[in-house]
């Protein structure tokens, strides 16, 4: 099954904006767009971590303060589709790459309980 991106909402809206226009076919929503058009904004790392485990879909987070000690916890009660931690200062082109490489190249069982923090 191909890879489906979650955004949280910190994630920077651009970010969403450019996957989506650079290739279509990627499955990406943006936050407000989780939960039936409710959105994340507000919800705990624990309940947004929740909210994308039950879509199927890898969190794209800028938070690398909180988020990997929640998803630790998290993953130690049940499996999560993963966690993907951008950085704020990668330029929006590479950021991009990025994440449509990661769905280009891999399948979405390869991401099951992993967090990938890219480089700063």
């Amino acid at each position: 099954m191909k890879v489906r991106y979650q955004a949280d909402a910190d994630l920077d809206r651009r970010i969403v904006s450019a996957v989506r226009r650079r290739e279509p076919a990627i499955d990406f929503r943006f936050a407000s767009e989780a939960r039936s058009g409710r959105g994340l904004k507000g919800l705990r790392d624990d309940a947004v971590l929740a909210v994308a485990a039950e879509e199927g879909r890898i969190l794209v987070t800028h938070d690398r303060r909180t988020m990997p000690e929640h998803f630790a916890a998290f993953i130690a009660a049940q499996e999560s589709p993963g966690v993907l931690i951008l950085p704020r200062r990668m330029s929006l082109h590479a950021l991009v790459e990025w994440i449509i490489t990661i769905w280009t190249a891999s399948e979405a069982e390869e991401w099951r309980n992993h967090v990938l923090p890219l480089p700063r």
